[in-house]
């Protein structure tokens, strides 16, 4: 298989070569590998390369799945039972995972070859990818910008083709914003419709859960169909689907009423392009045949302070389970600044000021249900201002302040879909002029992938993307 022909294919297409005996997992294997090499030294993607597991599962013989075959990366905030797993922390760097997680357990038995880890900023806590244990992740549209984080390696590695398809994570964004900063496509589920465990049952109270970042509708279909399902530690299950995901790409999605906002949800203005893009976007769903009305939800409680005192308070158990296990203190040797601050700071809260932040979440959860009892989807902007440029998101920063505003007018809209449990897309509809993308997201009730499954195969036909390719992909 040559090096264009790879390229070519989304994952459910290179399985289907698998099947057919038109190419061997090794020889993908050895394309991935060889992409790897050839692009990661100018992106910063795959950070943890276990090209030897892959090797092994092949040698041994990989289940009979959906992607039997197809290379695929973790993470790197995922177990691996006998792989490095860093967290994107110093403090972590020579750990190795002693089992696997649930989710990882389901991507193997999918039939994947995981080669690698994918780059996470520390824990998984930026908008940005820029660790300070591998360095930054590099946007294969302008190496100056960010990827977007947490899933930042995932959506770099997918967008300059390395591989179709990767594993992403979204506790507050962190599925859709590297979609958008990157160009591909990337869908947070529903609550609880993908497995968290077994170490624990819900990730950031509720708001993390975890699928993958493509380059085609189909392979987040088809992965959901995958992996989807409880554990027998899940507190709590979403609903059940109609019909298969994969069945839903391709399907008539009917006529939508679809609601839209240009502006931040704070109702400042936004990038102007990115406003632009937008409005566009809305015309093409009206021209689909779609009900369009502009028209955007209150802000019942504040999505920032709430995902602030939330995350920062499992930041500050995370820090005090580390230390436990190493048995003394951890400094800014150990752990980047700002995660160190985000621990102190919920460690001046009091359990009053956690459930307050729930009652926001609550608040602001019940604010969209109503909101989505007049519409079917919501679009606004996954990203308010183009990709951040490398290292305007300084975690080591003797001064942290500039972060937040900074956050608030880069992703003000993203947080409010994970206290609500809610599936959201980023779908790359957009490019500016300057040649970064802009994706858009699309979020819709609670259970209802197979909608937005439905309307981004429409929107996939209507406007394509595969074929736009970054610049580092020669």
């Amino acid at each position: 298989m040559s090096f264009k022909e790879y390229g070519n294919y989304d994952a459910v297409g290179l399985a289907e070569l698998v099947r057919k005996k038109d190419v061997t997992p090794k020889e993908l294997l050895d394309e991935a590998v060889a992409r790897t090499a050839k692009l990661d030294p100018q992106i910063n993607a795959v950070v943890v390369k276990h090209y030897d597991y892959a090797e092994r599962q092949i040698a041994k013989g990989l289940p009979d799945g959906p992607f039997t075959g197809v290379p695929f990366l973790l993470k790197d905030l995922e177990p691996l039972e006998g792989t490095r797993t860093t967290w994107g922390a110093t403090v972590l760097k020579d750990f190795v995972a002693d089992h696997n997680s649930t989710l990882a357990q389901r991507f193997l038995d999918a039939g994947l070859a995981i080669f690698g880890k994918s780059a996470s900023p520390e824990f998984g806590l930026m908008p940005t990818t820029e660790s300070r244990l591998f360095g930054p992740t590099r946007n294969p549209w302008n190496l100056e910008h960010s990827s977007g984080g947490s899933s930042g390696g995932a959506a770099a590695a997918v967008a300059a083709r390395i591989l179709p398809v990767a594993h992403a994570s979204d506790g507050g964004g962190s599925i859709r914003i590297p979609a958008a900063a990157s160009g591909v496509f990337g869908m947070k589920p529903t609550r609880a419709r993908n497995p968290v465990g077994p170490d624990r049952g819900e990730g950031w109270g509720g708001f993390a859960v975890g699928h993958v970042v493509s380059v085609s509708v189909r392979d987040s279909a088809v992965m959901m169909d995958a992996i989807h399902g409880p554990e027998p530690s899940s507190p709590y299950v979403a609903p059940p689907p109609e019909r298969p995901f994969s069945q839903e790409v391709g399907r008539d999605p009917g006529r939508l009423r679809i609601s839209f906002t240009d502006k931040s949800p704070y109702g400042d203005a936004i990038d102007p392009e990115i406003a632009e893009a937008v409005r566009d976007v809305a015309k093409l769903l009206a021209g689909l045949g779609h009900h369009v009305e502009e028209r955007a939800p209150p802000l019942a409680a504040d999505p920032a302070a709430a995902i602030t005192t939330i995350v920062g308070s499992n930041t500050a158990l995370t820090l005090r389970l580390l230390e436990q296990r190493f048995g003394r203190s951890l400094t800014t040797d150990d752990v980047e600044r700002l995660t160190l601050a985000m621990a102190q700071n919920s460690l001046k809260l009091t359990p009053v000021d956690y459930v307050a932040a729930q009652l926001a979440a609550f608040q602001i959860s019940r604010a969209l249900a109503t909101f989505f009892e007049g519409c079917d989807i919501f679009l606004s902007p996954t990203l308010c201002t183009p990709p951040v440029r490398i290292g305007e998101l300084n975690t080591m920063s003797e001064d942290l302040s500039q972060i937040a505003p900074l956050l608030r007018r880069y992703i003000p809209g993203t947080s409010m879909f994970n206290m609500s449990g809610q599936p959201a897309m980023s779908v790359p509809s957009a490019w500016n002029k300057a040649g970064l993308p802009l994706g858009m997201m699309f979020a819709a009730r609670f259970g209802e992938e197979g909608l937005l499954f439905r309307l981004a195969g429409q929107l996939e036909q209507a406007r394509p993307w595969k074929d736009r390719q970054p610049p580092v992909c020669g």
